[in-house]
């Protein structure tokens, strides 16, 4: 049987240390101080230099996923099991990252990751910060005759 792991998702700057172990999914370190100890970097998860150049959601998806299934479900849920253990077991491991939900239209890695998950396990992994907002719809395109 695979052992389950808690996981839930937020960013760095929503973050409250009673929502779990607080675990770093970003290339890059926060650039401001924190109010926290991380408990880990989960690094099979952290996508690389090369996709965070891609500006289009469903490119970066595509790409994103490609990456999470070369490294598979086992290795990720053996890094952050490991990190849950060095932990707290009975709190979820929360995988953060920069970009706030709450801004329309925005999108991250955390989301894609959730979802991937989601459909590899069934497991629901949660969003503990804001909740997404759609992107405004686009006016349709007027047509001169």
């Amino acid at each position: 049987m695979t052992e389950q792991i808690r996981l839930a998702t937020c960013t760095y700057q929503e973050f409250a240390p009673d929502m779990g172990t607080p675990v770093r999914t970003t290339v890059g370190h926060p650039r401001f101080p924190l109010s926290y100890q991380l408990g880990g970097i989960a690094r099979s998860v952290t996508p690389t230099r090369h996709l965070l150049k891609i500006e289009a959601e469903d490119a970066y998806e595509f790409s994103y996923r490609r990456l999470l299934n070369d490294r598979g479900v086992d290795l990720i849920r053996e890094e952050l099991t490991a990190i849950a253990g060095a932990n707290d077991l009975d709190v979820p491991v929360v995988l953060l990252c920069f970009d706030k939900l709450s801004k329309p239209g925005n999108w991250c890695h955390r989301t894609h990751f959730a979802k991937w998950w989601t459909d590899q396990t069934g497991e629901e992994v949660p969003e503990l910060g804001a909740v997404p907002v759609p992107a405004p719809p686009t006016p349709p395109a007027l047509f001169e005759f």
